[in-house]
């Protein structure tokens, strides 16, 4: 099973793996290595389903995600407390009927943020989030210090509509300063990108948790790799050089290396490459 650790400074348990949800509603304007259709109803069921027998109960979301949150809302409806739920606010994303392309605007006013903050409640259908993340555009620190969207997240939380609160941030600057006044901090770091790594170490000092995005490079890096080289030897032997040639399993072992990690989010729609992930997550924890 997936172990579990505490989101930051609060009480709640998630696990070391999360299941990022952006293909569960939109198909536009993504960086995915090959097209796809949005998944059923049932095979979305059965991603879930597959997910939570493993020990998964971490999902993250977000308005810019097309339909994801009024489709998780949905299919979680029943098993709302089974579940952690993450979102976001600040992106939106309009498709364009016409192209393959759409358009994201930002904004982190209060006004817009508690509206979207709201707007979340009811896709979901529940009474509370347990985690609210600003989808930065970039500006980091303007955003956390000039906009007034991390001040009004501190208000929701005293309300009680947020458990956690949080930056999906893209600069070293604005996840430092989000390690000393955020619950939790999402930032990108593999091994052909860490110059972020300092946030994880500040927010392990500061006790914020730390999310990891884009651990497989949006799919290319398994996409994009070369194939594996097979040979005639033992079993064991075998299985082990598969593994160091396996870009996923490279990919996870050096995320899940960093003590200061506390979830990598990692998205996906097929079942077989959820099961076969989750497998090589515990193997990067050494619980496989």
């Amino acid at each position: 099973m997936m172990p579990r650790k505490r989101l930051g400074r609060t009480d709640i348990e998630i696990s070391t793996f999360g299941l990022g949800t952006v293909k569960f509603g939109r198909t536009q304007s993504l960086k995915y290595p090959q097209p796809f259709t949005l998944p059923s109803d049932e095979q979305l069921r059965a991603l879930l389903n597959g997910a939570r027998d493993m020990g998964v109960n971490f999902v993250d979301t977000a308005p810019s995600y097309g339909y994801s949150e009024e489709r998780l809302g949905d299919l979680l409806r029943k098993e709302r407390k089974d579940w952690v739920i993450s979102t976001k606010v600040g992106e939106e994303f309009e498709a364009d009927k016409f192209s393959a392309e759409g358009r994201s605007h930002f904004d982190f006013s209060p006004k817009h943020t508690r509206m979207s903050v709201e707007r979340s409640l009811r896709r979901l259908h529940t009474d509370y989030l347990d985690l609210v993340m600003i989808h930065s555009d970039g500006n980091d620190l303007d955003i956390l210090l000039q906009s007034g969207a991390l001040q009004t997240l501190q208000q929701l939380k005293q309300e009680g509509w947020i458990r956690a609160l949080g930056i999906s941030s893209k600069t070293l600057e604005g996840g430092l300063l989000a390690a000393e006044v955020c619950d939790a901090v999402m930032l990108m770091y593999h091994a052909d990108y860490t110059d972020e790594e300092p946030v994880i170490a500040k927010s392990a000092l500061q006790g914020a948790a730390v999310l990891l995005k884009k651990v497989l490079a949006s799919g290319h890096i398994c996409h994009d790799a070369p194939p594996v080289q097979t040979e005639t030897q033992d079993s064991s032997e075998h299985r082990d050089h598969e593994q160091d040639q396996d870009p996923i399993q490279s990919a996870l072992n050096f995320a899940y290396a960093h003590p200061g990690v506390t979830s990598a989010v990692i998205g996906t729609v097929n079942l077989q490459h959820l099961r076969a992930n989750l497998i090589k997550a515990l193997r990067a924890q050494n619980m496989a």
